[in-house]
């Protein structure tokens, strides 16, 4: 005989609840994983109440088509931690500001979004101390120009280290 005579390994019940302990907890971790991100991201509301927005629609377009007809141009920059915003006329000429407010959204986020007012700051610019975090948004701004409504210029941006691209 052998003097190394081996022991054969069986697989015991203790063996079996090491399995199952192993496979559910691992199933329960991806799980718990899985639900902590979906409960973190973006919750895919567009709007609360997608009846009233429909009732709305056809007034905000007719809005859009009388502000597209001023022919007005607004001009953002956002450069050195500062975002900046002027509107110009179809001639080119300033257009007079009463107050900016600018929302930055992001597009899958809404623990992101941010609004800011911006000041007057030369001529008819109007400017805020603000670093927006690099990547992709949604700016909406809205000008007040002594219209019945505000001027809204709605904008798909991309900031890339920390200037507009």
């Amino acid at each position: 005989m052998s003097a190394h005579s081996q022991k054969s390994r069986e697989f015991t019940g203790r063996h079996m609840l090491f399995t199952i302990l192993g496979f559910f907890g691992a199933v329960i971790g991806v799980n718990v994983t899985m639900a902590t991100l979906a409960n973190t991201s973006w919750t895919g509301l567009v709007v609360e109440n997608t009846y009233v927005a429909s009732q709305q629609f056809n007034e905000k377009a007719e809005e859009g088509r009388a502000q597209a007809a001023l022919g007005w141009t607004g001009k953002l920059t956002i450069a050195g931690g500062e975002v900046r915003y002027s509107l110009a006329n179809a001639g080119g000429k300033s257009v007079p500001l009463h107050g900016v407010n600018v929302l930055f959204r992001h597009p899958a986020y809404e623990k992101e979004d941010e609004a800011v007012t911006l000041a007057l700051a030369s001529g008819q610019e109007f400017a805020v101390q603000h670093m927006p975090r690099d990547g992709v948004w949604i700016v909406e701004i809205d000008a007040d120009a002594g219209l019945a409504r505000p001027y809204r210029d709605v904008r798909r941006i991309m900031i890339s280290q920390g200037a507009l691209q």
